[in-house]
């Protein structure tokens, strides 16, 4: 995917992708672990993609980062991929796919927080300083009426703040690469995070014991489909979108998965896995959204006013 191909039909497939499949890899980490280990499960899923990405570059020969890039590539790829992901399908163990990606969803808000560069700009509007304290209701109510009282269970509560925190660290590790392109390609700079995400998991998973009466004989097909879905349509054909939509829209506009994954995920986990979704999760899920798309109006706005300007 290129800048000079960017048809309309070409931009919908890539929305299709980050709306639909990123959506879809909740439930695929919940097949996964019904025999992986979650970072055996992880770490083989980067390892491969970042494996097949790596080869695709090199054969289009594409020139590696310089020393002090792939070095911020592999700390930050490490933090997204596996203090992100990673942590999500450990959490998964505990709450179901839905709860996770109800939690994840409030990425935009944590973003706002940790880029203090900007607080000025972020805290001087109304609009995302309303949408921050909706949101973060919502998250709360969330932990108290979706997930506490649904599953009582203590790991259930550290599960869902364990994801909070993966939140976290994906969005401190985007901020590390925001400016550290380089003179390489996002698919290279992607291969190399991938890559790193997987050696790390690895390490995790040994430290762990993950290998202790693990084997491969005893994986199911279920857990095998997920774990391939995950790495050709998850860290593949997904993540390929996004960093291509990121490059030709606005980022406000592509944020817009953030709305659409968690009830991607909800509706699939319901339909496909019999997850149980209560009225309150719902409630909580649809307050948590209303304050994403509060912080996104400035972008909005500011989009819609360099339009009229350049009409």
């Amino acid at each position: 995917m290129t800048k000079n191909i960017s048809s309309p039909l070409l931009v919908a497939f890539a929305f299709f992708n980050i709306y639909i499949i990123w959506g879809s890899t909740y439930l695929a980490v919940a097949y996964g672990l019904q025999s992986f280990p979650p970072f055996i499960l992880v770490g083989l899923r980067y390892l491969s993609a970042g494996l097949l990405m790596l080869a695709w570059c090199m054969l289009k020969k594409e020139r590696l980062p310089e020393k002090r890039f792939v070095i911020r590539h592999a700390i930050a790829g490490t933090m997204m991929l596996v203090g992100g992901t990673g942590m999500i399908a450990w959490a998964e163990q505990y709450i179901s796919s839905g709860q996770a990606a109800i939690l994840v969803a409030t990425e935009p808000l944590i973003f706002l927080l940790l880029d203090r560069k900007n607080w000025s700009q972020y805290f001087s509007n109304k609009y995302i300083v309303g949408g921050l304290l909706i949101g973060f209701t919502g998250i709360f109510l969330f932990l108290k009426l979706g997930v506490a009282v649904a599953n009582p269970s203590p790991m259930a509560t550290i599960a869902s703040i364990v994801v909070l925190i993966s939140a976290v660290l994906w969005v401190l590790g985007s901020l590390i690469i925001k400016d550290s392109k380089g003179n390489s390609t996002s698919t290279m700079n992607a291969s190399i995070q991938l890559l790193a995400a997987g050696v790390a998991s690895g390490i995790i998973a040994f430290a762990k014991s993950e290998q202790v009466g693990f084997t491969f004989a005893k994986v199911s097909w279920e857990a095998w489909s997920g774990l391939i879905f995950l790495i050709v349509f998850g860290s593949l054909l997904a993540y390929l979108s996004f960093i291509w939509l990121i490059s030709i829209k606005p980022p406000a506009i592509v944020s817009t998965h953030t709305y659409v994954n968690p009830v991607v995920a909800v509706f699939l986990g319901w339909l496909l896995i019999n997850e149980h979704v209560n009225t309150a999760q719902l409630i909580c899920l649809f307050v948590i959204l209303i304050g994403i798309l509060l912080v996104n109006v400035p972008g909005y706005l500011n989009r819609n006013q360099i339009k009229d300007e350049g009409a």
